[in-house]
């Protein structure tokens, strides 16, 4: 019980950061194009892989160059993470696309049509 409230608590630190980072730190024109915003982060038991979910608002080619530009800037991201934060192995990260607010908001459409 006590590993799992410490590794949520280090997610949900690695989710303030990298939010910080996506939407502040990163050059990369291809992330600039849209609004980002990471929605959850689970993070391995022994601190090793971190699967990071972003929800990207576009279409599908701006949700592709999203997630290639967070690919090449994963060394970046890495290197800012393992600064800010006092671990003693920093995660390596992949990037998937969440599409639940998407999806949340064509449920609310149909719902919306039945009425």
């Amino acid at each position: 019980m006590k590993a799992n409230t410490r590794i949520t608590k280090i997610s949900q630190e690695i989710k303030r950061e990298l939010s910080i980072i996506i939407n502040g730190e990163l050059k990369d024109p291809r992330i600039k194009e849209a609004m980002t915003t990471v929605t959850n982060v689970e993070t391995t038991a022994d601190l090793k892989y971190c699967k990071v979910y972003v929800s990207v608002l576009g279409d599908e080619k701006v949700k592709k160059d999203i997630l290639d530009g967070l690919k090449s800037a994963a060394g970046f991201i890495r290197k800012e993470i393992a600064a800010r934060i006092n671990l003693r192995i920093t995660p390596e990260f992949s990037f998937k696309i969440d599409d639940s607010i998407e999806y949340s908001i064509h449920m609310e459409e149909i719902f919306k049509k039945i009425k």
